[in-house]
């Protein structure tokens, strides 16, 4: 765990951005206090998009082109 103040920390902060290692916190304080943390987000791998995985999630398009209620008064 790493600790950086909050001037340290907005001066460079793209820079810390780009070096955190994952899984790595980097905690920012202001005067001694931990205001913040910097965590980074782990990568989601690469995963091919399946076709089909929403299928039957649409129960009808009887009403589909009908105006919205909502907009009737812009109509």
């Amino acid at each position: 765990m790493t600790f950086i103040t909050l001037a340290e920390a907005q001066s460079m902060l793209p820079e810390l951005i780009r070096k955190q290692i994952p899984g790595e916190e980097l905690q920012i304080t202001d005067k001694g206090e931990v205001v913040a943390k910097l965590v980074t987000v782990p990568k989601r791998p690469n995963e091919p998009r399946r076709l089909g995985t929403m299928r039957g999630t649409v129960l009808s398009m009887e009403l589909f082109d009908d105006p919205l209620e909502e907009f009737e008064e812009y109509m």
